[in-house]
């Protein structure tokens, strides 16, 4: 699976981007799409996660109510909208995605489980 990102920018604090990844993946291939950002001086930290199998979506606390994770099983596409935007969710942010077969319908959360990763696109939010 290839992936490609974009969608980052610059925004004011409040405001809202929408981040986009297209993936290229073979005909059946089921992967789960997720989203992890990295701030400079800090670990890589997972934000959201939309599966494949049971389509269930998870966020990381910090974005519960804020952003909304999607894709288009069709299209091979997912997209991040975030809103009410913080300066702390500045990072660049990347998509990923992991194989994974029916018996795996839990969501990951580790970026360790995820085999395929995007270039990552900068979000950055003044205060």
């Amino acid at each position: 699976v290839q992936l490609q990102a974009s969608g980052g920018g610059l925004v004011q604090a409040g405001g809202s981007l929408t981040l986009s990844c297209v993936a290229s993946a073979p005909i059946f291939t089921a992967y789960d799409m997720g989203w992890f950002r990295q701030a400079p001086g800090k670990e890589r930290e997972f934000v959201a996660v939309v599966t494949w199998f049971g389509k269930i979506r998870s966020y990381v606390d910090s974005v519960k109510g804020r952003f909304t994770v999607s894709r288009d099983y069709v299209k091979n596409t997912g997209s991040l909208q975030m809103n009410s935007l913080k300066p702390e969710d500045t990072a660049v942010y990347y998509c990923a995605a992991k194989d994974v077969t029916p018996s795996s319908e839990a969501p990951a959360y580790a970026g360790s489980e995820y085999g395929y990763w995007g270039q990552g696109t900068q979000v950055t939010v003044s205060s």
